[in-house]
């Protein structure tokens, strides 16, 4: 039997989700921010890119700005107003000291105490080949908790006004196959479902099945599983580091 899920800790009040693309916080995680924002806390979302090399159908240029669109009206659904892009190339963003280092601007600037991102492992589920983009976006946002603290990596983010931010205390990764924490979130998944709805053009691209059938589906079934392991509360389940 698997373990049972740990409930996700609360002492905490900013969020801060940090991505690769546009609809990567909208298959699963955005129930869970639903929920938090309920209870008073905040959340802004930072993305990598504009998600422009994901739909085959559309050039990147076209499909860049209508993804940023679609992201920001997203967000909205559930309640979350900041939403910012950092302009790196989607498909090929790459790990390393650029990556980190606007990352852990990023965190400095919103000052988080929780830091959410995506699936850093190198398969979905142990079956499916994760993507090149969230390997390295993962992995930056877990090093760039700590360079946000450190004023001697990137000293130059000081110089511009961003002062080191030491006050991370966890970093939850949605879409891990080892996930250790949930939160119950059925509160938020009618939010959740409305969230992923914003991304139309990217669905109806993905899938010829009916748009809120799908949305719905998806969300449903991946809150069905984290319950099996969450005393059968519907839930958002992540895999948990502590700083």
């Amino acid at each position: 039997m698997a373990d049972q899920l740990k409930e996700m800790p609360t002492d905490w009040r900013r969020a801060l989700a940090v991505v690769a693309h546009p609809d990567d916080l909208e298959y699963g995680t955005s129930a869970a921010i639903a929920t938090w924002l309920d209870e008073g806390r905040t959340c802004a979302y930072v993305l990598a890119s504009a998600g422009e090399a994901g739909i085959d159908t559309l050039a990147p240029a076209e499909a860049g700005p209508l993804r940023e669109r679609e992201q920001r009206a997203s967000a909205a659904a559930v309640g979350v107003q900041t939403v910012e892009f950092l302009g790196h190339r989607d498909g090929v963003i790459e790990y390393g000291p650029r990556l980190r280092r606007d990352f852990a601007a990023a965190i400095r600037r919103h000052r988080p105490e929780l830091v959410l991102t995506i699936n850093h492992h190198d398969t979905w589920g142990g079956v499916h080949w994760n993507t090149p983009d969230h390997r390295a976006v993962g992995r930056a946002v877990l090093d760039a908790a700590g360079d946000a603290g450190n004023r001697w990596i990137f000293p130059e983010l000081a110089e511009e006004g961003l002062e080191p931010w030491d006050g991370v205390r966890y970093v939850a990764v949605a879409g891990s196959p080892r996930p250790t924490h949930a939160v119950a979130a059925e509160a938020g998944l009618e939010r959740a479902v409305a969230s992923l709805m914003c991304h139309r053009t990217y669905i109806e691209a993905l899938t010829k099945d009916e748009p809120e059938g799908y949305c719905r589906s998806f969300l449903e079934g991946s809150m069905r599983g984290a319950a099996e392991r969450f005393g059968g509360r519907l839930a958002v389940d992540f895999e948990l580091f502590a700083r």
